[in-house]
């Protein structure tokens, strides 16, 4: 083993292992707290022990061996105790000396293994237990007295080490009680989120969480195994009602997907039964029908859905492409009826306007024209409206003529006219008996009043004459 190496200002032969230590904490300086007295601290508040340091003279035991060991001629080394000296055993693979160095360097050995333990509490890279058992180590090699060097010195390093290890179990317990109830609080939102699901129908995501929230359940530290287990029942109840609901969901869901399925391949047969329908009417109802029926049926899963509409859809388009294409042919057929109606309206058209003396005749060759158009046949569907709509203004044109010949020529109309002017002409004949005798009584208010009766009713009068003689002419 390496020496280490010495202050120039420190005389090594003159400052014992012991003097050079007096500045550490002593037992009798430092006491550790009792269980009674200690509140477990919380994380923020748990201060990391303070470093003690020894001071590099510590392990010079080898320089100073013969200060505290000697060694005789045949090798016998001993230990210079407080009780005394004590043999510690015989070298003979050297010099005497070289003896005393070896046993020396045993104590310098355990002085490195106290400060080694040392320096890792006080950086945190142990626990107390792995130190209290490094220091029950070197304290059973203390007593063994198998080595050279100041025992009192060694005993003091091992007492402020139990001083660092009884902090580090301070520090230890508060951070096992942080833990503990950070993890507690932890589980109890898992829990509590858990039970709240429990209810959900977003099956694919509530299962996608539950699982998330068993795997990180498992990452949380284990601290308290009854209070784990009792909230662990209660995520399990939740999580297992979830699961019971949506398998439950499934299978009403499952059992409705395979009535869909049911239903709606029927419905299939039916559509392709109707490819044979032969009265086009008859089959468009059949497919309507068939149409409104598969909206209400249940839905299957949206695989099965397209696959099954995929086929009711080809019967349909092929019942209607066939009934299109029908369509079609029949229209080109009715082609060549188009260039002869248009003929024939043509005709019609010019027996407009309609003439009073030639009414007779021009309503004959009107209607030759409209039994011609009937025997002619049906017009396709886009020139039927526009060749109907010419016809059809001929035709009005001649009915209102003859509705006009039908007034003037009515029977009753005439008599109603003549029975008017006969009532306008009794009337004349009183107004003018009783305007002479209003101007033979002088009374000019009355007169005034009767001239402009009898006025309006010779122009009334004029009219209904005039109506009447156009009736009768």
């Amino acid at each position: 083993m390496n020496e280490v190496p010495i202050p120039s200002t420190l005389n090594p032969e003159a400052l014992s292992p012991t003097e050079a230590y007096a500045g550490a904490p002593t037992p009798a300086s430092v006491t550790a707290p009792t269980p009674a007295s200690v509140t477990a601290p919380t994380p923020a508040s748990v201060t990391a022990p303070t470093p003690l340091s020894l001071k590099p003279v510590a392990r010079a035991a080898i320089s100073q061996a013969s200060q505290w060991g000697r060694v005789t001629a045949d090798g016998t080394v001993f230990l210079k105790a407080p009780e005394g000296e004590v043999e510690v055993g015989q070298y003979a693979a050297g010099s005497p000396q070289d003896g005393l160095t070896f046993y020396a360097r045993k104590y310098d050995d355990l002085v490195v293994e106290i400060e080694v333990i040392q320096t890792r509490i006080n950086e945190s890279k142990t626990s107390a237990d792995a130190a209290t058992l490094v220091v029950k180590r070197v304290r059973e090699a203390l007593s063994g007295r198998s080595f050279v060097g100041d025992i009192v010195f060694l005993e003091q390093m091992c007492a402020d080490v139990d001083v660092l290890i009884d902090q580090k179990r301070v520090t230890e317990r508060a951070r096992k009680a942080a833990l503990k109830e950070s993890a507690r609080t932890a589980r109890v939102t898992l829990v509590e989120e858990a039970e709240k699901m429990s209810g959900s129908s977003s099956w694919k995501s509530t299962t996608e969480r539950y699982s998330a929230i068993v795997e990180e359940w498992k990452t949380l530290p284990r601290v308290d195994r009854n209070a784990e287990q009792e909230m662990w029942k209660r995520l399990s109840n939740a999580r297992t009602t979830f699961d019971k609901r949506r398998r439950a969901h499934f299978h009403e869901l499952d059992a409705e997907r395979k009535e869909a399925l049911s239903v709606k391949r029927e419905l299939i047969t039916r559509a392709q039964a109707a490819l044979g329908t032969t009265d086009p009417k008859a089959g468009i109802k059949k497919f309507k029908d068939l149409m409104d029926a598969w909206k209400k049926a249940p839905r299957g899963s949206r695989a099965d859905e397209d696959k099954l509409w995929k086929r009711f859809k080809a019967a349909q388009d092929e019942f209607f492409d066939t009934l299109k294409a029908s369509e079609a042919a029949e229209e080109e057929k009715l082609r060549p009826n188009v260039s002869v109606k248009e003929e024939l309206i043509v005709k019609a058209e010019a027996l407009l306007p309609v003439d009073l003396t030639a009414l007779k005749t021009q309503k004959f060759q009107l209607r030759e024209l409209q039994l011609a158009w009937e025997k002619a046949g049906e017009l396709p569907k886009k020139d039927r409206a526009r060749l109907d709509s010419r016809l059809k203004k001929v035709e009005d044109a001649f009915r209102t003529v003859e509705e006009k010949q039908w007034t003037r020529t009515n029977p009753q109309a005439l008599a109603r006219a003549e029975d008017t002017a006969n009532a306008f002409a009794g009337g004349l004949s009183k107004y003018e008996r009783q305007l002479e005798q209003a101007k033979a009584a002088g009374d000019t208010k009355t007169t005034a009043q009767l001239e402009d009766s009898i006025n309006s009713l010779r122009a009334l009068l004029g009219a209904v004459e005039n109506t009447a003689a156009d009736l009768s002419s």
